[in-house]
């Protein structure tokens, strides 16, 4: 009886369809790299290690700030409504605006890309997603990882990671230290759902139909506030920030506040997206949303009042910041008052 002769390919890796994808990635990257650019050489995608240039950038007492994340079990809904194109700056956008928080300047990023079965096609609709996710932080994707691990992942289902590295100032990064009584808490509107309160919101959906339009919000992807929060930063109209990712909007404004000053918010003055309204509509209570979602609300900023006029200057009027609330001293860290009206 002949022997069936075992292999890499039979046991559900074909490394090369991985080479295949190694070299798109380094096609791409070549593509979108400016001649001007000397950070970053395309020609080292599908090394061991990713370089990016430093000596160039020219800021005192440089630090640097790095970040990583995923994007939750929205990736569940992006594969169930076959939708892969914007997934990928979601993966962006959750790391990069964490960089911004401290003042940084996104430099590179790098992406894992886990898959039960790798298909090219599919695969290389995320990864348009994070060229655009980079295109949009002015950043680079210089390298990352993609793995191919059948029995663990299920055909076609996939996992995504993200890591990226910043560079500030020492004197500009922007930190909890700087805040101080009667400075204003101020809303920068999200685009959606962002990537944080999936694994509640596959929960309302698991056994009712939704239309398209409902579909097409809950895959809305991520605003990236890299642009707007850097040129801010240039000019010291930031005291702190916060990105408003998984806890929602109270708890992470709060990591962004002295321990001896309390955090005061209208809620009347949230302005919640339709998708917001819908997903209250589903029986949640008040308290539910803000601690799971964001809420209409991406990202804050904690200013000098007499800033907020100029601060408005530099967004477009979708996402105009405004004030919800103020810093001020007492004993009670958190005071919510009014309602949110949805």
């Amino acid at each position: 009886m002949k022997k069936i002769q075992n292999s890499y390919k039979k046991s559900g890796v074909n490394i090369s369809i991985a080479n295949k994808f190694v070299d798109h990635i380094a096609k791409i990257s070549k593509k979108n790299v400016q001649k001007t650019d000397k950070t970053f050489n395309p020609e080292n995608i599908g090394a061991f290690g990713s370089t990016f240039d430093i000596s160039k950038i020219k800021i005192k007492d440089p630090v640097i700030v790095s970040c990583t994340d995923g994007v939750g079990t929205k990736i569940d809904l992006a594969r169930r409504f076959k939708s892969l194109d914007t997934i990928g700056i979601d993966l962006v956008a959750m790391c990069v605006n964490d960089l911004i928080v401290q003042g940084a300047k996104p430099l590179f990023f790098l992406d894992y890309i886990a898959v039960g079965k790798l298909d090219l096609q599919k695969t290389k609709k995320i990864l348009a997603g994070i060229l655009k996710g980079c295109k949009i932080s002015e950043c680079k994707l210089i390298g990352g990882e993609t793995a191919e691990m059948p029995g663990i992942y299920s055909k076609d289902k996939f996992d995504l990671a993200g890591f990226s590295v910043g560079i500030v100032s020492k004197k500009k990064i922007l930190n909890k230290s700087r805040v101080k009584t009667d400075d204003l808490i101020v809303a920068i509107p999200s685009s959606g759902i962002h990537s944080n309160g999936y694994s509640l919101v596959r929960s309302i959906i698991k056994n009712t139909k939704i239309s398209k339009k409902i579909k097409k919000e809950l895959l809305k992807p991520t605003k990236i506030y890299t642009k707007e929060i850097l040129r801010l930063s240039k000019k010291n109209l930031v005291k702190a920030a916060a990105h408003i990712t998984g806890g929602g909007l109270i708890e992470n404004i709060s990591r962004s506040v002295p321990q001896n000053l309390s955090i005061n918010i209208d809620l009347s003055k949230i302005k919640p997206k339709k998708i917001f309204r819908w997903l209250k509509s589903k029986n949640l209570t008040d308290n539910e949303m803000l601690n799971t979602f964001n809420c209409g609300v991406g990202f804050c900023i904690i200013i000098k009042r007499k800033n907020l006029k100029e601060i408005k200057k530099y967004f477009a009027e979708d996402y105009k910041p405004y004030e919800i609330g103020y810093i001020s001293k007492s004993k009670k860290k958190i005071s919510l008052y009014n309602k949110i009206s949805w």
